[in-house]
């Protein structure tokens, strides 16, 4: 999920730099030194199932294998209603199954066992909070087949209804985001990353609309609105996407394409012309691409991510086109995911950081790749900065500054922060300058290979490292400049960046910070040399603007720079954010007109944050906010309404 100056391109934006997002007793864990086995054959299947603290199912007792999904799609009630239909594996003294489920109605269970279907008995457990309930269903012997006839709510958590006044093309949009664990609030599911299933779907969709899904997808729209899905390859449930609009579909070239509304889809077609380029590089450094096609859908903009790596079509904001192809490497995050994530999962949300600082990490390879070193060198310090504002956010000695997380007891979207991504990739970062980078990307090769289409969690991986990358490295690691930086110990399990961490320097964010000295000594705005600045250079400048910048200067320099009006929402965000606490309220009707577009939680999180820190701004922000909140989905409004203490209600 998520956050890019390249020679020779336009405007190459930093969206991946900032795009990753959105306190409890350490937990017990096992240190990885104290495994029996450090042999990563066998272990990931024993650990792929793990206790998952969010969720109720047991899948060593009782597994989903394949889900077939018939629905209908229903805009009026907005609702999902019909069957989801499970090839199951259970051990033979199993005599239930359990599945997730949250705000569903589950009107029958159908159970089939020695070719004989018959009414199953089933019941929910007590609501918990963001977990849900769980739906236990009676087994009898032998039993292979589970049907669970079911509706869901309309404020299931992970859907999202639009009207037409939400939409460009003025018709409803129903889209889904289902990570981390929202897809039990549409599809009664083994809703944890520890269990993968391949799946079959059929939608019936309103006849002007069109649907597509995280699955092999149709190019036009069916008369009858009936559209069947297959996704061959088996995903964990967060991975499962559903979206229903007015779409329309473009090639890229023969294995990428992109859909979106009609008014926005030869737009986003342009914005993505580099996609086959960013395909190429991640397979010249990580092996094939393992899901066929790489197709894309341009969201409405109250989508709450910049982007949803749902394999076979990632779901992007659009917010990332600006029309000059400045902001599109959020794609190569996302891309990165097929192999980081969707290949290769996590196994609880404990363990998300092998998810996004894996895939932090590889964006930066493929952005060097495509773009040169002095592009990902920005990128890097521009994540390094990020990932030093969120440890301020916590106490120096919090365990949520972790890689391994203990969210137990918690939203497991609590752990969604830079922590994952970048101090996940400035560990990886670490290990590649130490070895080498020829040897890292053989094991990441390695590991790619070794784990595909499984899950696994932090002490697998660090097992996995051990045996395959530093076993030779005994003499190394006990040098003054390897022990701190090759201590797993400190970086898995310890708060901060452990000291020896490899550390970003940019030449280009050097010139940005003499411009800023310039400013201070008196030079005007109209004669500092900005001439050929990039979205990473203007974002580094608006970050180092020193705090006493007063209010008089923010309005100069929307003067010269048309800051309120860019089309590029990186920088408008930015903007907003320095002006905000600078207290130069001349923004804020600008800002206003954002915060009601946008819906993207990146971008959301600090404006309001930055509003509510004083009572003006945070009665500002209410009013705004009021107006705004319907047409956000629940992940940014949850976070929101926290920010700024609103009531249900209200």
């Amino acid at each position: 999920m998520k956050k890019a100056k390249s020679v020779g391109l336009p405007l190459i934006a930093a969206t991946l730099a900032l795009g990753a997002m959105s306190s409890c007793n350490r937990s017990e864990h096992t240190a990885p030194s104290e495994h029996a086995d450090h042999s990563a054959d066998g272990i990931a299947e024993k650990r792929a199932t793990a206790a998952d603290p969010h969720s109720f199912s047991r899948p060593r007792e009782a597994v989903v294998r394949h889900l077939d999904l018939d629905l209908v799609v229903d805009f009026e009630s907005q609702t999902l209603t019909g069957t989801a239909t499970y090839e199951i594996e259970a051990a033979p003294e199993a005599d239930e199954i359990v599945f997730d489920t949250r705000d569903l109605e589950i009107s029958s269970v159908i159970v089939t066992a020695a070719g004989e279907a018959r009414q199953a008995a089933f019941s929910l457990s007590e609501e918990q909070p963001f977990l849900g309930r769980a739906l236990r269903v009676e087994l009898p012997p032998a039993a292979n087949t589970v049907r669970i006839a079911y509706a869901t709510s309309p404020q299931a958590a992970a859907l999202q209804w639009l009207g037409p006044e939400q939409t460009a093309s003025g018709k409803p949009f129903l889209l889904s985001q289902s990570q981390a664990i929202l897809a039990r609030t549409w599809v009664p599911c083994q809703d944890t990353p520890g269990v993968r299933m391949t799946y079959s779907a059929t939608l019936r969709v309103p006849k002007d609309l069109m649907a597509v899904m995280s699955a092999e997808n149709p190019t036009e729209r069916a008369v009858d609105g009936v559209y069947h899905f297959e996704m061959p390859q088996a995903i964990p449930s967060y991975l499962l996407a559903v979206a229903v609009g007015d779409l329309e579909f473009r090639s890229i070239d023969e294995r990428a394409g992109v859909y979106a509304e009609p008014s926005v889809v030869e737009a986003a077609a342009w914005e993505f012309a580099d996609v086959p380029a960013m395909m190429t590089a991640a397979e010249k450094l990580y092996g094939p691409y393992a899901w066929g096609r790489y197709d894309l859908l341009v969201l409405p903009p109250s989508f709450p991510f910049g982007g949803m790596e749902n394999p076979r079509l990632t779901f992007a904001t659009p917010t990332i086109i600006s029309g000059d192809r400045s902001l599109v490497a959020l794609v190569a995050h996302e891309l990165a995911h097929s192999w980081s994530g969707n290949l290769v999962t996590n196994a609880t949300w404990d363990d998300f950081w092998l998810n996004e600082g894996m895939t932090t990490y590889i964006t930066g390879r493929l952005m060097e790749e495509l773009y040169g070193v002095e592009y990902a060198q920005m990128l890097a310090v521009l994540g390094r900065q990020d990932l030093l504002a969120t440890f301020e956010e916590f106490d120096p000695s919090s365990p949520d500054s972790h890689l391994k997380l203990a969210l137990a007891g918690r939203d497991p979207d609590d752990g969604m922060n830079d922590i994952a991504y970048e101090k996940g990739s400035a560990f990886l970062s670490t290990l590649e300058a130490k070895v080498g980078r020829k040897r890292f990307d053989e094991f990441l090769r390695g590991y790619f290979s070794h784990f595909s289409f499984k899950s696994l969690d932090t002490e697998t991986f660090v097992s996995y490292l051990r045996e395959n990358l530093l076993a030779g490295e005994a003499n190394l690691s006990q040098s003054p400049d390897m022990s701190d930086a090759l201590n797993l110990e400190a970086w898995i399990y310890g708060p901060g960046l452990p000291a020896g961490a490899w550390t970003p320097e940019s030449a280009e964010f050097d010139r940005v910070e003499a411009q800023i000295t310039a400013l201070e000594q008196g030079t005007e705005p109209a004669d500092l040399d900005t001439g050929d600045w990039t979205t990473h250079h203007w974002l580094h400048f608006l970050r180092k603007l020193p705090d006493r910048t007063t209010s008089a200067e923010f309005a100069a320099f929307d003067i010269q720079w048309h800051f309120n009006t860019s089309g590029n929402s990186e920088i408008q965000s930015a903007w907003f954010e320095r002006a905000i606490e600078a207290g130069h309220t001349d923004v804020y009707p600008a800002l206003g007109e954002f915060l009601l577009r946008v819906g993207r939680r990146k971008f959301l999180k600090p404006l309001y944050t930055a509003l509510a820190a004083t009572p003006q701004g945070l009665s500002w922000a209410r009013e705004v906010y009021g107006e705004a909140r319907g047409g956000y989905h629940s992940v940014s409004s949850n976070t929101i309404d926290e920010i700024l203490g609103w009531e249900a209600g209200e």
